[in-house]
């Protein structure tokens, strides 16, 4: 039989002192977040474009304000856009009927409505970019921690040579190639979180855009009640005529 003990992954691993051990903990914990915020944030995004498409098309084919507010009553709020449409609808409902009672209903009801709908996409801003950071982060240290750890595993081969007085291979494989896994492992955690980060940031771009775009037409609506051109297309939604005061 063969004796010869296995030099695979664990057993650089088991080789390894405290401080390798502490790094390569930090490595795992780096990626099982990397992972779970690729997840999380893919399935969410998936979720708010098809909200946002189908809430989109049933705003310019309703009829009214007042239906699309049923809509919204009805369904709830599942997307950027109808979280901006509903805001938007309700300042304009509340300044029209109680006016300026405090300081952030100050001005017109157009100044109203527009710094309820920026508070708005701020908001959503900040519900979008949630967890970027960390994929940031991730990306930018990954490679450094790897860089640790591979600088630990080659100082611990120079003092298995200084020691042993030669650099045979069995003094310095184990050193060197837990400096090999802490390079390599360094590289396989940040690589997906750079990119991941990078999918995410063009994607909440472009929403974004879609979103701002949408609110200026929201905005001229509701301020005007005249049709919207968007694209070459002209929109419009059929406003309630006032009540005949007797």
């Amino acid at each position: 039989m063969n004796d010869t003990p296995s030099l695979g992954f664990a057993h650089f691993i088991s080789q390894t002192d405290g401080l390798g051990k502490a790094l390569f903990i930090i490595l795992v914990l780096m990626s099982l977040a990397t992972w779970y915020l690729i997840v999380v944030k893919a399935i969410a995004g998936m979720r708010t474009r098809r909200a946002s498409d189908k809430f989109v098309q049933h705003f310019w084919n309703a009829t009214s304000l007042e239906a699309v507010d049923r809509e919204i009553t009805t369904h709830g709020v599942n997307d950027p856009f109808s979280h901006l449409t509903s805001h938007a609808i309700y300042a304009r409902r509340h300044h029209a009927q109680y006016g300026v009672s405090k300081l952030e209903e100050a001005g017109s009801q157009t100044d109203f409505v527009t710094r309820t709908m920026r508070k708005v996409i701020d908001e959503e801003t900040a519900k979008l970019e949630n967890g970027l950071s960390i994929l940031a982060s991730v990306g930018s240290t990954a490679p450094f921690v790897g860089l640790f750890g591979t600088v630990w595993g080659v100082y611990h081969a120079l003092v298995a040579i200084g020691q042993g007085g030669g650099a045979t291979i069995d003094r310095i494989a184990g050193p060197v190639g837990e400096a090999l896994i802490m390079t390599g492992l360094g590289l396989a955690v940040a690589i997906p979180a750079v990119l991941a980060y990078n999918y995410f940031v063009r994607s909440n771009r472009v929403l974004l855009a879609r979103l701002d775009a949408f609110a200026h037409d929201l905005f001229a609506f509701l301020t005007t009640g005249q049709q919207v051109v968007n694209d070459g297309n002209i929109r419009s939604l059929k406003t309630p005529k006032p009540p005949v005061q007797n």
